[in-house]
């Protein structure tokens, strides 16, 4: 029996392991780097061992610190979570090795299903189809370009050891091929090690299915159905579903038997996940396999019923399978969307910051929220931009959507952009509720989703300036200290003969507009833009918020603070602020021609060097950050004038990186 467990990972997983391990009685080790040291998954352990600094080579990547913290706190066991080392065959065998329980598949079984080449071949002995391609050994550029031809355009360039979308490429024409293949070895080799890379066709329009399975030491297999991840962006997961919508008895069947099949060829054990492309037709082909726990897998929980997290401690004990295949049910449907620290209007960049304000819709029937962070922490820049999985669960999909708009509605985020507003955009798209979407679509669809941005509507401005008035005075009676009771105090917006009167000027959606609040609040008028709008009253109940204006009654759910507001109401989440008294020019620094980084991160690739002439959407840089490559393009046609960094270099966001000049004239 296991009775201490060093959870070898961060964040949200670590914490998600702690509190199953809490329910069976097993003591938990955290470990953490410098930059995780008042983390929430290191409260909620028992114990909690530092490890390093915070770049994830020299902490969480660490085999021999992650070993040593184990032995100074008599750990018994090691669970690996998610990303990280948890695929990882050598540091599975060094566990064991050390003498302790690895809650994870075999070595053996790892190194046959962990990377995709030898999965492939593993899949095509057991009689499950695969897609076309090359995953041979000759890794040299003029095979690679060769075997590129032979397969034909799109097609795919996937890290052997990649995962959760690190160092993969679509290609679409031969001349963008070997830049694609040099910035996937780049990517897989600092994410995984690991730089090899193989090729397969794209196939066109499909769907992404997985089937979460489960094995025992003793050779037994089962399925616990299937999830359709679908919606990804660059072949990043964002919204996951079970069951997959929309997929007849036949195909669901057959996708179980050939991922059971898999995993019975491969001796495994533990939990784990057999990936497949299903075609239109209905055709589908087999991937990869993810040997370790989904980020994904509280959908299979949710339909289920089972905890998975559970099952891996149950089976890295000995112990066999609790339920064979004919006693696992599934009941309803279920959807995790992921909350990221991302600015959908900068194509999706990751954006760091302290969390000011978050507030998650924890206590609503069917939601379930997995965090590693809770208000006050930073999202840095060292890992995964993650904030929270937002999981609902109802008798079928429409009600499981339902649920996750009034989820979405509820969550408030202030500090780093999210995609929060992008979620609900997407999940009210007619393509995505009627399931008629493929693994590009949102590649297709995001820029667009992305860029629109709700407009305010009168009651939401008037909304926001009345809770605005409310808090300055509320500041205003906290500074005035024992004046607070004197009637002048109470002359709030006085006027000479006339009513009070109070005028704010707020932004919002790109725009300045100016609420003016007229008479008491027994009694006030409202105007937006010099427009009368009629009588106003505001109601708040902590989050809640009921405004009447001109006879009209609306609800909203309502976050405050500092000077702005997080106003959801009716499926959207405006952002309105207080405008400054004084504004500098708003001149964008590109348009100086100064090309500058948007975020933190590292200069793995510089493409241009002073006097190279370069068009529109060139690349002129590559940046690393949170383990991904982010492509930096000329924002317009120009000559390089200087370029003020070097590959290797770290930068903080807004560094200047190069100087774009105007082309000169050729009359």
């Amino acid at each position: 029996m296991i009775r201490k467990l060093l959870i070898a990972n961060r964040g949200e997983i670590a914490c998600r392991i702690a509190r199953t391990c809490r329910r069976l009685g097993i003591r938990t080790v955290a470990v953490f780097s410098e930059a995780d040291a008042e983390a929430l998954h290191v409260r909620l352990a028992d114990e909690a061992v530092a490890i390093g600094p915070p770049p994830a080579a020299e902490s969480y990547l660490a085999i021999p610190k992650l070993l040593e913290a184990a032995r100074r706190t008599g750990a018994d066991a090691v669970h690996p979570g998610y990303g990280f080392l948890a695929e990882s065959a050598a540091f599975a065998a060094t566990v064991r090795e050390a003498g302790l329980v690895f809650v994870g598949p075999s070595p053996e079984a790892m190194a046959r299903l962990g990377a995709k080449d030898g999965a492939k071949a593993l899949a095509e002995a057991a009689g499950v189809p695969v897609v076309p391609g090359y995953r041979g050994a000759d890794q040299s550029d003029a095979r690679l370009v060769a075997e590129a031809e032979r397969i034909g355009f799109p097609l795919l360039v996937k890290a052997v050891a990649g995962g959760g979308g690190k160092g993969m490429r679509r290609v679409d024409r031969p001349v963008d091929f070997l830049d694609a293949l040099h910035a996937c070895r780049r990517e897989a080799a600092a994410a995984f090690g690991d730089e090899r890379v193989l090729l397969e066709r794209a196939i066109d329009r499909p769907r992404h299915v997985e089937v979460q399975v489960v094995a025992d030491r003793d050779g037994r297999v089962v399925h616990l159905f299937e999830r359709d991840c679908t919606l990804q962006r660059r072949h990043q997961k964002i919204l996951e579903e079970a069951p997959a919508p929309g997929l007849d008895g036949a195909l669901r069947a057959a996708l179980g038997e050939a991922a059971v099949r898999l995993a019975a060829a491969a001796g495994y054990e533990g939990a784990g996940t057999i990936e497949f492309l299903v075609a239109p037709d209905g055709s589908f082909y087999f991937i990869e396999a993810n040997t370790r726990l989904q980020v994904e897998h509280p959908v299979t929980e949710a339909i289920t019923g089972l905890d998975l997290v559970a099952w891996q401690i149950r089976i890295a004990e000995g112990r066999p399978l609790p339920l064979d295949q004919g006693t696992i049910g599934s009941s309803g449907h279920a959807i995790e969307a992921r909350l990221y620290a991302e600015d959908p209007a900068k194509g999706f960049l990751p954006s760091i910051g302290r969390l000011e304000r978050l507030v998650l819709p924890e206590g609503l029937e069917g939601v379930r929220i997995d965090t590693g962070v809770v208000e006050g922490d930073a999202v840095t820049p060292f890992y995964d931009p993650l904030i929270a999985k937002i999981v609902v669960h109802g008798e079928d999909r429409w009600a499981a959507l339902a649920r996750l708009e009034r989820a979405l509605d509820a969550t408030a985020v202030v500090g780093p952009a999210t995609n929060l507003a992008f979620l609900r955009r997407v999940i009210r798209e007619p393509a995505f509720r009627a399931t008629a979407i493929d693994t590009l679509w949102l590649d297709r669809e995001g820029g667009r989703l992305a860029a629109a941005e709700d407009e305010p509507e009168p009651v939401d401005l008037v909304t926001a300036a009345l809770l605005l008035a409310a808090a300055e005075r509320e500041r205003a009676r906290e500074a005035a200290g024992p004046w607070r009771t004197s009637p002048w105090f109470a002359l709030e917006g006085f006027r000479l003969g006339a009513p009070p009167r109070q005028e704010l000027r707020l932004v919002a959606a790109g725009r300045e507009r100016t609420v003016r609040l007229e008479g008491t609040a027994e009694a006030r008028e409202a105007s937006l833009d010099g427009v009368p709008l009629g009588r106003v009253r505001l109601d708040r109940r902590g989050a809640e918020v009921r405004v009447e204006l001109a006879g009209r009654r609306s609800v909203a759910r309502a976050t405050l603070v500092g000077e702005t507001v997080l106003l959801a109401r009716d499926g959207r989440t405006l952002v309105l602020r207080r405008a400054p008294a004084a504004r500098a020019g708003t001149d964008e620094i590109g348009g100086e021609g100064l090309v500058a980084a948007p975020m933190p991160g590292k200069v793995v690739r510089l493409a241009v060097t002073p006097g190279d002439r370069v068009v529109r959407g060139q690349l002129l840089a590559v940046l690393e950050a949170m383990k991904m490559e982010h492509r930096l393009e000329a924002p317009r046609e120009g000559r390089v004038a200087a370029v003020h960094v070097a590959v290797g270099e770290q930068v903080e966001e807004g560094t200047i990186l190069l100087d774009l000049a105007e082309s000169e004239s050729t009359g």
